[in-house]
């Protein structure tokens, strides 16, 4: 039998439908020659500390550095992954060959990977590597499999990722919460998450510490358009007034009128990273709310694989354009245009050069049915940026006026669309009314060379600003280019190299920061907390914190993936590292101690400041909770998981116990459980349902 082995079992139903098996097996579908079965993400992990040495189960200071002589992988002690990991042991044991279906990642690969080396898998093993769940694009797939050996660096970069991760995180948390927590809480450090809290703290402390200076700009208004000094900014206001004073009683002239005829092109197709900018920005979606849902439009083969950090096609897509543009059933106003001729193809779209193991987001020409309004949303992005790209490019005209009053030089920009081209795709856009104002270039009148006539001139005071505060979406920017702030595209490509986390990860580190009381949010900023900002002030080793100083880390894992730079010389740097952090904290003779927010405990007090007040009044509190729905921003539709069912028995919806998470059919015989000792019993509703939907069969 050929055993296949996938990362989800939803993943693994539409292989087996490809493959022609039927029949339903306990852990596996099985039919034509194959045993499809699969696992739930991560089923095995890196060992404990304590599994390593029996006295670093206890968190003291004299057993760091903690550093293993080697590492070692075991099974996440969960019923229901033991039960599943128990099929797969006896299906690679009996088969003739697996076949690895993981997601066609580093993570995905290191997630088979360890399962199947703790399985003991012996047979041959070949690599299912494809972009989308589409039909088409298994059974290409399947005829075109690939040797495993041939991703062996991929899972060389997997690895030292996860033991880096490791190493830093275990020993740095440790270190800095028995030194700096005050036994309080757990002082959590990571490899990015540290560094990409550091950008915020950085930040706010940038905007503390600035201090507004004024300037004067001078202006005029001739013909209803305003106009502005070429001299710039003034910084004292008797400059500025004196040349207010000499142009007062002078006519306007204009002196040059210059035209250029130029073209924008389509704005890029979206890698994982820039769309999840345009929804934050579009709407206000968290980074992972936006990849839960293109995850949910991967696995309902309407889009392409999410988790890509490049915006280009390779070649051999150009071909299946017409066919995906005909499948948008939805967009035929906007793709009938395109149907009849042959389609551009740019070096702005394709580029062989630019594409690795993925290419861009895209849709699949699969009709997009049974959506929830908010992956509708998601995907209108994807489809109109893929429908785009093969519209003509948007022809401008900008137009240059200069004029003067004796001898000051003024001068106007205008822009004017002559042919919409690829613009037609987006129509009227609404705008987020948190966005920043943008001053648009807009269409001037038709000035003549040398006409003249009255103006009036004004000076106008202004106070530079601070920076502004990051968003989740300028954030994202921010670890895509190690703190740098880039606009252009180009630039921003080649800084990728050096970005911190991965697209895939950027989106949990992010809410790890939230979940660790480090940072909040009002509106769409983000701010540090008191606890987030003291530890980047306790922490004086740039490695841990800085941007720049973690991207050339991972620039070496991604050299690791490449071939060019070995697995051993990483970990090798990243052990002597850990060591000197160790050493460093210790000889710290300062009693610092970091501040620690009680956030559930301000929530507590909140509630009962509201309640006296409340019984006093004698209101009633439907109304008040009917104006508190008003304000409160609208929840998203994420793929179902809001509502989860037991992954045992479907039936059964789950309870929160003494020690566990279990079914509350556990009186019919349901066995489901999650333990406390796991998973915490801290999750939330939402993140409950994301480790349910992953359990379900």
């Amino acid at each position: 039998m050929k055993v296949c082995i996938a990362e989800k079992p939803s993943v693994a139903r539409e292989i087996a439908e490809v493959l022609g098996a039927t029949q339903r097996m306990n852990g596996y579908i099985e039919g034509n020659g194959y045993q499809v079965t699969w696992t739930f993400g991560h089923l095995c992990t890196l060992k404990e500390p304590h599994e390593y040495a029996e006295n670093w189960k206890r968190w003291s200071l004299g057993s760091l550095p903690m550093i293993p002589p080697r590492f070692g992988i075991k099974l996440i002690e969960n019923p229901t992954y033991e039960q599943q990991f128990k099929v797969i042991e006896s299906l690679m044991q009996n088969a003739e060959m697996v076949i690895n279906c993981g997601d066609a990642g580093q993570e995905g690969e290191l997630i088979q990977r360890w399962v199947m080396q703790k399985a003991g898998c012996k047979c041959p093993v070949y690599r299912l590597w494809i972009s989308s769940l589409t039909e088409e694009a298994i059974r290409e797939g399947f005829q075109k499999l690939k040797e495993q050996t041939e991703f062996n660096k991929l899972y060389e970069a997997g690895l030292s990722r996860a033991i880096g991760d490791w190493l830093l995180g275990m020993n740095a948390t440790r270190l800095y919460t028995l030194r700096y927590g005050q036994n309080r809480q757990v002082l959590s450090i990571g490899r990015v998450q540290t560094p990409t809290l550091a950008l915020i703290v950085n930040r706010q402390a940038e905007i503390d510490n600035f201090k507004p200076e004024p300037y004067w700009e001078l202006k005029t208004i001739y013909r209803n358009t305003t106009f502005s000094a070429t001299k710039g900014k003034f910084t004292k206001k008797e400059e500025g007034e004196a040349f207010l004073e000499k142009v007062k009683e002078q006519d306007f002239t204009v002196t040059s009128i210059t035209e250029k005829k130029g073209k924008e092109f389509a704005p890029r197709l979206f890698d994982l990273t820039s769309l999840q900018v345009e929804c934050n920005k579009k709407f206000a979606f968290t980074a992972d709310d936006t990849l839960k849902l293109i995850q949910s439009l991967y696995e309902k083969k309407v889009t392409t694989y999410p988790r890509v950090d490049t915006t280009f096609l390779s070649d051999d897509i150009y071909p299946k354009v017409p066919n995906t543009l005909k499948g948008l059933v939805d967009y035929t106003e906007l793709t009938a245009p395109l149907m009849n001729q042959k389609l551009p193809k740019s070096k702005k779209v394709f580029d062989n050069s630019k594409v690795t193991d993925h290419h861009a987001i895209i849709p699949t020409g699969v009709p997009a049915r049974n959506l929830t309004d908010t992956e509708r949303k998601v995907y209108d992005l994807v489809a109109r940026r893929f429908i785009a790209a093969f519209y003509p490019d948007c022809e401008i005209s900008t137009t240059t006026v200069l004029g003067q009053v004796d001898k000051v030089e003024f001068k106007v920009t205008g822009k004017q669309i002559l042919k919409p081209g690829w613009r037609v795709v987006f129509g009227a856009e609404q705008k987020d009314p948190e966005a920043e104002p943008i001053e648009e270039e807009g269409v001037l009148p038709d000035f003549v060379k040398g006409e003249s006539g009255p103006h009036k001139p004004i000076l106008k005071e202004t106070w530079t600003q601070p920076p502004k505060p990051y968003t989740e979406a300028t954030l994202l920017r921010a670890m895509e280019t190690a703190g740098k702030l880039v606009d252009n595209d180009e630039l921003r490509d080649a800084l990728k190299e050096n970005g911190i986390g991965r697209p895939s990860t950027r989106a949990a580190i992010i809410e790890t920061l939230f979940k660790r009381n480090y940072i909040r949010k009002e509106r769409k900023n983000l701010y540090p907390t008191a606890t987030g900002a003291e530890l980047i002030g306790t922490i004086h080793e740039e490695l841990l914190k800085s941007a720049e100083l973690t991207g050339l880390w991972e620039k070496k894992l991604r050299q690791i993936e490449r071939g060019t730079y070995e697995a051993r010389t990483f970990l090798d740097e990243l052990k002597q590292m850990v060591n000197e952090v160790v050493i460093n904290v210790l000889s710290d003779q300062t009693r610092r101690t970091i501040t620690i927010e009680d956030t559930s405990k301000v929530a507590k007090e909140e509630a009962l400041k509201d309640e006296p007040k409340e019984k006093k009044e004698k209101k009633p509190r439907k109304p008040r909770a009917k104006k508190e729905k008003t304000e409160a921003a609208p929840k998203l539709e994420l793929p179902p998981t809001e509502k989860p069912v037991c992954p045992i028995c479907h039936k059964g919806s789950i309870l929160r116990g003494k020690t566990a998470y279990g079914c509350s059919e556990y009186k019919n015989g349901c066995t489901f459980r999650l333990d406390y000792a796991t998973y915490g019993n801290l999750l939330t509703d939402e993140e409950l349902s994301a480790v349910i939907n992953k359990l379900k069969p």
